[in-house]
C-alpha cells in the first residue's frame, strides 16, 4: 500500500465541534483534535490461535491476503497457515511457537498483530495510527555514532545478519547491511545482547532513535527456496501405442487426488503419422518416453507410460509424438477448467436495462422523500413543506426520547423505517423487537431495505401482515439489471434507489427501461465507508468505561491532509462507524426521468430542508465548491 494508497492509509485529524458552533477552524476553541496520525490504518490480522474454532466451526477454505505483496511473503506466510492448519487437524496438542508469529511479523506487520474481529471481546488494538506501512521487526536503540565513517552502534534485542535490510526510526531509506562488526571484528551474523557496530548507514540518525529490521536475508533465502524447488503437478498414467501399419496414437488418464477437478478424466488422440519399416536404428522405448515425459513447463507428470511398440519401426517425424502429447494435456486441462467454469443465466434472462425496453414514462408528479440521518428531537418537522417521504433509521425507534418526534412525523408523511446496511448478531435480537413495537406504536408505511439479508425480512413480515407494509429498496443493493430488480420484485419490492455509484448513461437507461419506480438521490452528503470501529473508544466494540461520547453534545470529523472535513457518526448500538464525503451531491433533476427524488439530510435546520425542495422542484441544483455531481460524469 506505499504507492497507491487507499483512504484507509492516509493521514487525518481526528476532531470535534460543539454542535451549536458553525466554525470550523480547528484553532478556535469549540473545536479540539482529538487524536492524529493514521487513524484508519488497522493493523494485520494474524488469526493463528483462531485455527482449531474455525475449522471445527466449519470453515474449509482460508484466504491469505497478499495485494502488493512480494513473492517471499507469500511463501512465508502460506508456509506457517498450512503448518498450523494441519496441525488442528491432527491430535497433537495446539501450541504456537512464538518463532513462527516473528518470521511473520518479520515479512510484513504494521504496529504488530491484531486479532480482527474475530475475539468476542473489545479489540482496542485494531488500530496502528503511527504508520500505514511494515515496520518490520525491533532490533534496538542507536546507543553511538560515528558520522563521518557511517557507523552506527547499538545492543540487539534481535538477531541481524549480513544482507538483512533495516530502518531507522526518523528516516524513510532502506539500508542492507554490508558491514556488521562486534569489537570492530567482522562477522556475519550477530545475536540478540551483543552490542553491535553496522557501517555505511547515513541520513537523519540520532542517538535513541529506534531501528527496525526490515527484511530478513536469512528468511527471504528459505521463502524463495521453497517456490523456486516446490513443484506440484498433476499425475498422469498414459498409454503410447505405435504398431505397424496403424497411425501412432495415445492415452492419457489421470490420477485421482485431491485436486477434484482433474479426477476420472481420459482422453485419447491419434496421429496422422504412420511407422514404416526401419532401414538402420529402429525406434526404442527409451526414445519414446523421453518425447512423452517433457511436461516440464506444464503442471502435469507422468507417472506411468506404456510403451506399445512392434519390432523393427520408424517414425519419419518423432514430432507427432511431442503434439499428441500437447494436444492430450491440452484437453485434459479444458476438460477440469468446465467444471468450475461459472455459469451464468443465459443473456435471454439477464438482460442490461438498455435491452429491455418498457412502458416507464416521464411525469411531471414529482415525489419527494427525505432521509433523516440525524433524528433531531428540538426540532419541530411538522413545519417541512413538498415532503411526501420521510425514512427514519430503526435506531430511533428503539429511543424513547424521540417518541413524540415520531409520531409527529407520522401524521404529516408517509413514513418508512429505514433499515441498517449492516446488522450484526448481536442487534438482530434487538432489531426484531423494535420493529414490532413500532408498527404498533406508530403509523408506518413501511420499510427500506438495506442489504440482501434484508430478503428474508420482506418474506416474514408479507407472511405476519400480508401485503400492509410497502418495501423500497434502498441504493446499497446496487441493483443495476432487470434480473436482479426482477428478484427483489418479486419479493414484493416496489421501489428501487439508483446508486449514487452509477454514472449518467447507467442511470438515464435505469430510468427508461425499469419495470419498477425508480428514486433518485439529487441531494446529500453519501456515506463513503462503514467500519466495525469506535474512532472515539478506539475499538471495535462498545465497553463499560468508554465514556459514551458517541452521546455528546458535538459532532465529528475527519480532517484530510487537504484540509477537507468528512462527517463521522459513531453508532452506541453496533458499533459501526459512518464517514460521510465533505461534499454534498447535488444533481439537477431534470437531467433524468425520475418522479420520485430523495434528499438525504444531516444537519440540515427547517428552513434548509425547505430551500433545498424548492429548488429541486424549481429543478435547480445547488452549485460551489460545497457541491458535486458525484459520479455522473465518471464510468462505473
Amino acid at each position: 500500500m506505499e504507492n497507491v494508497l487507499g483512504p484507509c492509509r492516509l493521514p487525518y485529524e481526528f476532531i470535534s465541534k460543539q454542535i451549536n458552533s458553525d466554525n470550523s477552524n480547528s484553532s478556535t476553541p469549540d473545536t479540539q483534535i482529538l487524536s492524529k496520525g493514521y487513524c484508519l490504518s488497522t493493523k494485520d490480522l494474524c488469526s493463528l490461535s483462531f485455527l482449531p474454532e474455525l475449522i471445527n466451526a466449519g470453515v474449509v477454505c482460508f484466504k491469505i491476503e497478499g495485494r502488493l505483496k512480494n513473492p517471499e511473503y507469500v511463501a512465508t506466510v502460506t508456509r506457517i497457515y498450512r503448518k498450523y492448519i494441519d496441525l488442528a487437524l491432527s491430535n497433537n496438542p495446539y501450541i504456537i511457537d512464538d518463532k513462527d508469529i516473528e518470521e511473520l511479523a518479520q515479512v510484513f506487520n504494521r504496529g504488530n498483530f491484531s486479532s480482527g474481529h474475530l475475539n468476542n471481546d473489545a479489540n482496542k488494538e485494531l488500530v496502528y495510527s503511527k504508520t500505514p506501512s511494515h515496520i518490520g521487526i525491533y532490533v534496538g536503540n542507536i546507543s553511538n555514532l560515528k558520522p563521518n565513517k557511517g557507523h552506527v552502534f547499538f545492543n540487539l534485542t534481535n538477531c541481524i545478519s549480513l544482507g538483512d535490510t533495516v530502518q531507522f526510526e526518523k528516516e524513510s531509506t532502506k539500508y542492507t547491511i554490508s558491514e556488521l562488526m562486534v569489537k570492530e571484528k567482522n562477522i556475519p551474523t550477530a545475536n540478540k545482547g551483543q552490542l553491535v557496530e553496522i557501517g555505511r548507514m547515513k541520513g537523519n540518525l540520532h542517538i535513541g532513535d529506534k531501528i527496525y529490521k526490515i527484511s530478513s536475508k536469512e528468511l527471504s533465502n528459505i521463502a524463495l527456496s521453497s517456490f523456486q524447488e516446490e513443484h506440484k503437478k498433476i499425475k498422469l498414467d498414459a498409454t503410447v501405442t505405435i504398431k505397424k501399419n496403424s497411425p501412432v496414437s495415445i492415452e492419457v488418464n489421470t490420477i485421482n487426488s485431491d485436486n477434484y477437478i482433474f479426477n476420472d478424466i481420459k482422453v485419447r488422440f491419434t496421429s496422422e503419422d504412420i511407422p514404416v519399416d526401419a532401414k538402420s536404428k529402429p525406434l526404442d522405448k527409451e526414445r519414446i518416453l523421453s518425447q512423452i515425459n517433457k511436461t516440464k513447463d506444464t503442471i502435469f507428470e507422468f507417472k506411468n507410460i506404456n510403451v506399445v511398440l512392434d519390432d523393427n519401426l520408424f517414425l519419419p517425424s518423432i514430432k507427432c509424438l511431442n503434439e499428441l502429447r500437447r494436444t492430450a494435456l491440452e484437453e485434459i486441462l479444458t476438460t477440469a477448467k468446465t467444471r468450475i467454469l461459472r455459469r451464468t443465466p443465459s443473456l435471454s434472462d439477464l438482460q442490461d436495462f438498455s435491452k429491455s425496453p418498457t412502458k416507464n414514462k416521464k411525469t411531471n408528479n414529482k415525489k419527494i422523500s427525505i432521509l433523516l440521518n440525524i433524528l433531531n428531537e428540538n426540532i419541530d418537522y411538522t413545519n417541512l413543506k413538498n415532503v411526501d417521504n420521510a425514512y427514519i433509521p430503526l435506531k430511533y425507534f428503539s429511543n424513547k426520547i424521540f417518541e413524540n418526534t415520531i409520531k409527529d412525523i407520522c401524521a404529516n408523511f408517509n413514513t418508512y423505517i429505514y433499515l441498517p446496511t449492516i446488522i450484526k448478531s448481536n442487534y438482530k435480537n434487538l432489531l426484531g423487537n423494535v420493529i414490532d413495537n413500532s408498527i404498533n406504536k406508530f403509523n408506518i408505511k413501511g420499510f427500506v431495505i438495506s442489504n440482501l439479508s434484508n430478503a428474508t425480512f420482506i418474506s416474514d413480515m408479507k407472511e405476519k401482515y400480508l401485503d400492509r407494509y410497502e418495501f423500497i429498496g434502498n441504493y446499497t443493493l446496487n441493483i443495476y439489471n432487470n434480473y436482479s430488480e426482477s428478484e427483489w420484485q418479486k419479493l414484493g419490492v416496489k421501489k428501487l434507489t439508483i446508486s449514487p455509484e452509477l454514472d449518467k448513461i447507467t442511470i438515464e437507461d435505469i430510468l427508461k427501461f425499469s419495470n419498477l419506480e425508480q428514486e433518485l438521490i439529487v441531494y446529500g452528503n453519501t456515506p463513503l465507508m462503514s467500519i466495525n470501529y469506535c474512532l472515539l473508544g478506539k475499538t471495535n466494540k462498545c465497553y463499560p468505561t468508554c465514556g459514551v461520547h458517541c452521546k455528546d453534545n458535538k459532532k465529528y470529523y475527519l480532517k484530510d491532509r487537504l484540509g477537507l472535513l468528512f462527517r463521522v457518526i459513531p453508532d452506541s448500538i453496533q458499533t459501526v462507524t459512518t464517514i460521510y464525503n465533505s461534499k454534498i451531491t447535488s444533481i439537477l433533476p431534470s437531467s433524468f426521468t425520475s418522479s420520485s427524488y430523495r434528499i438525504d439530510l444531516l444537519d440540515e435546520s427547517i428552513d434548509d430542508i425547505n430551500t433545498i425542495v424548492t429548488n429541486i422542484l424549481a429543478d435547480k441544483r445547488l452549485e460551489g465548491k460545497d457541491f458535486t455531481n458525484g459520479n455522473l460524469n465518471r464510468e462505473v
